[in-house]
């Protein structure tokens, strides 16, 4: 069974993100939502600068979030298909609830930046976890969204950047497990 609540132990060795193109209502009310944020903000975080912020995006808003995403898509390519277009559109319309993660490097602080950008990875996991623990599913994506200046734009300005958009809802369907490294080939032991 993915996602397994039984124990802390069994949800993080069975956690899977959902595709958020399969996340469906319901999704986290906002109590779940303020809960699940919450979770992600207790993470590593040398120096407690807490480089990353949180902009939720509303269902009302996902048509005016597909705008800044097409019209920026389209401005650095002009000659875009139909089809990257409608895709692209299809990405702000994804699952019920989407929270877009910033890296908001404290460029003032002695703690090095490489630090601030392990931190936010750090946010995005426990977001991820707290969905999950509280029997939603989530998916972290990236893409040319997340590079794209202009989009970033709408949520801040540089130097901050987005680190995802994350999809919370509902599977649609049953998830499938994926292909895990092998962990012969990841794991050695330091001889000294």
């Amino acid at each position: 069974m993915l996602n397994d609540r039984t124990s802390p132990l069994s949800l993080l060795a069975t956690r899977r993100s959902g595709r958020p193109r399969d996340l469906v209502a319901p999704g986290p009310d906002a109590a779940q939502l303020d809960q699940i944020l919450e979770i992600a903000a207790r993470t590593p975080d040398h120096g407690k600068i807490a480089p990353w912020r949180f902009v939720v995006v509303g269902p009302e808003q996902r048509d005016a979030l597909a705008t800044v995403i097409t019209t920026a898509y389209r401005a650095e390519r002009p000659q875009a298909a139909a089809t990257e277009i409608a895709a692209l559109e299809q990405f702000a319309q994804q699952a019920p609830t989407l929270v877009v993660l910033l890296f908001s490097p404290r460029t003032a602080s002695h703690i090095p930046l490489w630090e601030q950008e392990l931190s936010v990875g750090a946010v995005g996991m426990n977001l991820l976890h707290a969905a999950h623990a509280l029997g939603f599913a989530g998916g972290w994506l990236t893409g040319w969204p997340s590079y794209s200046d202009a989009v970033r734009d709408a949520f801040g300005a540089a130097p901050e950047r987005i680190a995802g958009f994350f999809f919370v809802g509902t599977p649609s369907r049953p998830l499938e497990e994926r292909p895990r490294p092998d962990l012969s080939a990841i794991i050695t032991k330091w001889e000294g």
